[in-house]
């Protein structure tokens, strides 16, 4: 019960109830003791350590619990929602912006996947090529030679214009002559001894089937490379695996396309009917160049004879040339040497990239330790072809036995050694 008001004003007057009322005594209640249901003042516990215990110790500071707070709006997510005691969550990976792919590969994967790339282009860029290079039904029907040891390829350069534009055939000096002939014929034989390349010299007198004997180039104007192939098995008894065809304009674009070619020719010639004007030694030739010294003949003392003797030159120098190191390092070099090809040559049906391929190979070898290059063995300037030395030479061939031609028998111009 709250305690009565001592001395002062009344209680009244200090906003309390009036001595005397029923509220007064409901709430100090009556004098000597308790009445009714006034309020009763609850005695005081003294505190454990108090003054009232007899101890002198004030009271003793209490610690209260940590009340977990509440999640902020914008309280770092990282910290509300970590568990007590638990790792702390990991980084991400900073993402590596604006450095080159070789570095973020690492070199040693960059240079694989280089190898790689690169090798991939040497491959499809000759697909590419085989795929554009025309198809020629080449061979004869009828009887033909038993196959022989070996590989024998008939390679004819032909001198058709139809290839070429009006400003070409001014340029490379090949008239305007109409039809197709050959201005080169040569067989090319691989196999077990050394690579042989034989020319046929194009004013050659030999029989064509149906025609009579005359000059054999004769044969392919005639009846295109089916009657020139049969011409030549019917004379030669060799026979005629593949058929490659080679274009005057075909021919300019491959010798430009390796960079030109190396033509050592013994003397000065100056032909106007080729376009030829060139000093004697040792030179460098780009296509049209390169062209009129496989076609020229009337500047030289043993005319269609040392003109088969230049066809072979040339044909060498631009197989060594396209198989260079430097044609398989420069992309440039490589992609217009295969696109060459197809506007060059023709093949005959059957013959695969692979056999293209081989062929191309035996091209570099085919000069000094490499192989044999003859013009085939003849009696006179009228290019009668010489009948006992000539069927040795075809024997040989038949034979595969390139490795015992005498040097008495191989000769660049076709006439005996004395």
């Amino acid at each position: 019960m709250a305690d009565r008001p001592s001395g002062g004003p009344p209680a009244s007057g200090r906003g309390g109830p009036e001595e005397g009322s029923p509220e007064y005594h409901w709430l100090y209640g009556e004098k000597g003791g308790p009445a009714g249901d006034e309020t009763q003042a609850i005695p005081r516990q003294p505190r454990a350590g108090s003054r009232d215990q007899g101890g002198d110790a004030p009271d003793a500071t209490r610690v209260m619990p940590a009340a977990a707070r509440s999640e902020r709006g914008n309280a770092s997510p990282s910290r509300s929602s970590r568990p007590a005691g638990g790792p702390p969550p990991s980084r991400p990976p900073k993402v590596q912006r604006g450095r080159p792919w070789w570095r973020r590969f690492g070199w040693g994967k960059a240079i694989l996947a280089l190898v790689v790339l690169w090798i991939a282009y040497l491959v499809v860029v000759p697909l590419i090529a085989w795929g554009k290079v025309d198809k020629v039904n080449a061979f004869p029907s009828g009887h033909r030679p038993d196959d022989q040891p070996g590989t024998t390829y008939l390679m004819v350069g032909s001198d058709s214009r139809g290839d070429l534009t009006a400003k070409q055939r001014k340029e490379y000096g090949t008239g305007n002559a109409s039809g197709q002939r050959t201005d080169t014929i040569m067989l090319l034989h691989t196999g077990d001894g050394p690579n042989l390349l034989m020319s046929i010299p194009r004013d050659s007198l030999v029989p064509i089937p149906g025609h009579g004997t005359t000059k054999i180039n004769a044969a392919f104007a005639y009846g295109g490379p089916k009657l020139l192939i049969k011409t030549i098995e019917q004379n030669t008894k060799i026979k005629i695996d593949d058929y490659v065809e080679i274009g005057f304009g075909g021919f300019v674009d491959l010798v430009d396309a390796v960079g030109g070619i190396q033509i050592c020719p013994k003397q000065a010639v100056n032909d106007k009917l080729a376009h030829l004007d060139i000093k004697k030694g040792c030179q460098q030739a780009d296509g049209p160049t390169a062209l009129g010294y496989a076609r020229s003949r009337h500047a030289f003392q043993n005319g269609d004879l040392d003109r088969a003797a230049h066809q072979r030159e040339v044909v060498s120098a631009i197989g060594k040339k396209a198989v260079s190191p430097w044609t398989f390092i420069n992309p440039f070099r490589y992609w217009n040497l295969n696109m060459a090809a197809p506007k060059a040559l023709a093949v005959s049906d059957g013959t695969s990239s692979i056999t293209m391929v081989k062929w191309a190979w035996a091209m570099t070898r085919v000069n000094g330790s490499n192989g044999l290059t003859c013009g085939v063995p003849v009696s006179d300037f009228a290019v009668h072809w010489d009948p006992t030395r000539s069927k040795q030479m075809f024997n040989y061939i038949i034979n595969d036995k390139t490795a015992d031609i005498p040097k008495s028998l191989c000769t660049p111009t076709g006439f005996a050694k004395n």
